[in-house]
């Protein structure tokens, strides 16, 4: 199988994972979003614990090279490039039909390979590395945008509305450092 085959397949899981839970999603329901037979999808994955581990890894180190090199554009503005780096790690999670997927990852920590073991702490790395320089306390304020990230998954329905919400967030942050 062609490595974007492979990696389509491995999207499409975590997608149905996202949305139906890890407990309520069966290889069938996987193998159909994959466009691929279900004896297709268990020659590629021994179990639904190896799919998921699987997807998981390969989703997240996927985000996080987007996400550094979003941060890393200086050619845009800093606020922008937080904003799309959250919109990358939650935003595009938000929306009608679709579960949080670092909460299906919360709830099957088992079941984690080392990369997506790590992926919260290199993003928030990322995040930090970028901030330096802009603010005095770099951790803090990757602490409190991902509080407010957090906490607006929680109070509003479309990715839109998060990007939004969590700009005004990024800008209050930065406002001391950008005058």
């Amino acid at each position: 199988m062609a490595v974007d085959r492979r990696s389509a397949v491995l999207e499409s899981a975590l997608t149905t994972f996202a949305r139906n839970g890890f407990r309520r999603t069966s290889m069938n329901d996987v193998a159909a979003a994959a466009g691929i037979s279900r004896p297709g999808l268990y020659f590629l994955f021994a179990s639904k614990e190896a799919l998921f581990r699987a997807a998981a890894g390969h989703v997240l180190a996927q985000d996080l090279a987007a996400i550094e090199r979003v941060l890393v554009d200086g050619a845009r503005p800093l606020g922008d490039r937080i904003v799309d780096a959250f919109d990358r790690w939650a935003g595009r999670w938000i929306g009608p039909g679709v579960h949080d997927v670092p909460a299906v990852v919360a709830e099957n920590p088992a079941l984690l390979d080392d990369t997506a073991r790590a992926a919260p702490e290199a993003f928030e790395a990322l995040l930090a590395t970028a901030v330096t320089g802009h603010v005095s306390d770099p951790h803090g304020v990757v602490q409190t945008l991902t509080s407010v990230s957090v906490g607006l998954k929680h109070q509003v329905d479309t990715r839109e509305e998060h990007r939004r919400r969590l700009a005004t967030a990024v800008d209050l942050v930065l406002r001391p450092a950008l005058a």
